[in-house]
């Protein structure tokens, strides 16, 4: 599309304030190589303006408001030829300049062999210069951007002995995304730290805070963590957009049986559903959805969680903060005494936590909670080995599900493919099981060339019963309760579910090899 098609009228109050200007969108203008090759990056970077194009002799140049006309003109003074200055939204502006300029600015940076030496000793005044300027900061900003914009959960800044490595967690698996120069590095920690409110002159202690940024009209949650390592500070940021569509249970994955199950077993009046898993299986998703489903206007839902990843409306929600006292065994307490229906806790981390929760299912409530283990049966395993008396998890705990997430093949570049007869076998399937096709992507723009795009859940749900309670009364190992409910119960495990996953063409056998464990069936 050229650059008179996509020339827009303005509305009334643009056409008063900014008259004689044209407005362009620039979701569909693709600024000209030939006109971005004019301009210096530092220059459009510093005054957020974009050259669009080349007409005749004049440089068409895009700003957010009438306050950029100065810089248009000073482009025009310092290029030696006129300029024609059109009207554009601000933020799609610093999109593209970011897009198009940054990483050339970048590459001019002076590399490894100008590095600055920094040490304990550098100078504080010095760290915070390097850390406000203008690349520096955009630099930062692009980061965040490019994150939210990805759906990236962390955002790693790994510093090696010659380089630096900008890595993303997208889907649950990292990819590189940039190198910025080694020179950059105390400088874009100093930077993450000012806005954490971290202490920029200490190098030498890990350090943890938090920042709030809008990107697009969202509110995000950044936790930070930063460590020295030999070659400088590593930073590892955990991106929480707080703004997110929570899910539903019918759009976790689940197969219709396990879903009909795990309703039943959120519909008890009490007692304690934990969800277990390793860190970043969706187990706070699952929760989350359990508790919309059962939210009602009679209802009081409270939570205690570390940190709050979600905003619910109707259910009220506490951020714990041990610095000052409120951890979950305190805050676990003082809900109990709300008046609430439903309690969900964050994470059961010890045997204090774990107690007042089992208390609190005893006394009536309905308890959810996480847990760190690899299967359902060994959540019991593991209440146990907190120091839990037996007879205190078989009276109070009602069902565990535990989840894991596999990646869904590409929708875009998805094909029909043949898996090794090997990772078949290993997933359980057999060749003469009636199947969808297999499927797999090779790779394309929309998935990052990646072959997959957008996650699910495998889950394995563990119902207790009067054969399980007195199991974990007798103190029976997890293998033993996994095995009876296989059978008495037909539990499915998280392999079994991934197996169902691969037949249905939404995933392949190497993935839900991946994060589940080898078993026998």
């Amino acid at each position: 599309m050229s650059l008179e098609q996509a020339q827009t009228t303005q509305s009334p109050d643009m056409r008063a304030a900014e008259a004689g200007l044209e407005f362009v969108d620039l979701n569909l203008v693709r600024p000209e190589p030939e006109a971005l090759e004019l301009t210096p990056g530092e220059f459009a970077l510093r005054a957020q303006i974009l050259p669009l194009a080349i007409d005749g002799k004049a440089l068409v140049v895009a700003m957010g408001s009438l306050a950029s006309l100065p810089a248009v003109d000073d482009l025009g003074i310092l290029l030696n030829r006129p300029v024609r200055p059109v009207l554009a939204d601000p933020a799609r502006i610093r999109e593209r300049i970011e897009e198009h300029f940054l990483e050339k600015i970048l590459e001019g940076l002076p590399g490894d062999e100008a590095a600055t030496e920094i040490d304990e000793t550098t100078d504080l005044a010095d760290l915070q210069k390097m850390a406000g300027e203008t690349a520096v900061v955009q630099m930062v900003n692009l980061i965040f951007a490019q994150a939210v914009r990805d759906g990236a959960s962390d955002v790693h800044i790994e510093p090696y002995e010659r380089e630096i490595k900008v890595r993303y967690r997208v889907d649950g698996m990292l990819n590189e995304m940039m190198r910025p120069p080694k020179r950059m590095h105390a400088a874009l920690v100093s930077r993450i730290k000012i806005l954490g409110e971290m202490n920029i002159a200490e190098r030498r202690l890990p350090q943890d805070g938090r920042i709030k940024l809008t990107i697009a009209g969202r509110q995000i949650d950044v936790r930070v963590s930063i460590v020295p390592t030999v070659f400088g500070e590593r930073a590892v940021m955990r991106i929480l957009d707080k703004t997110a569509a929570l899910m539903g249970l019918t759009e976790l994955g689940m197969q219709a049986d396990t879903l009909a199950k795990f309703r039943r077993l959120i519909a008890m009046p009490h007692g304690i559903i934990l969800a277990t898993g390793p860190t970043g299986a969706g187990k706070s998703t699952s929760l989350y959805a359990a508790l919309q489903e059962i939210w009602s206007p009679t209802t009081n839902i409270l939570t205690i969680e570390d940190p709050v990843e979600y905003q619910v409306p109707g259910i009220g929600q506490i951020q714990v903060r041990p610095n000052i006292g409120l951890t979950f065994a305190n805050g676990l307490r003082s809900i109990v005494r709300q008046d609430p229906d439903v309690i969900m806790v964050g994470e059961i981390r010890d045997h204090e936590t774990a107690e007042i929760a089992i208390h609190a299912a005893l006394t009536g409530h309905l308890v959810f909670s996480t847990l760190h283990t690899n299967d359902a049966a060994g959540a019991i395993a593991r209440l146990l080995d907190m120091g839990v008396e037996p007879y205190l998890v078989a009276s109070s705990l009602i069902g565990v599900i535990a989840q894991r997430l596999v990646r869904k093949v590409c929708a875009n570049c998805g094909k029909a493919d043949q898996p090794s007869a090997e990772a078949l076998r290993a997933v359980g399937i057999e060749p003469t099981e009636k199947r969808a096709p297999w499927r797999r992507g090779p790779g394309c723009e929309k998935c990052q060339g990646t072959g997959f795009r957008g996650r699910q859940g495998l889950y394995e749900i563990l119902l207790v019963d009067e054969e399980v309670r007195h199991l974990t009364v007798e103190h029976r190992s997890a293998a033993e309760i996994k095995t009876y409910a296989s059978k008495a119960q037909e539990m499915r495990t998280l392999l079994g579910d991934g197996k169902l996953s691969v037949l249905a063409g939404r995933t392949t056998p190497e993935e839900v090899l991946r994060v589940c464990q080898r078993e026998e069936f």
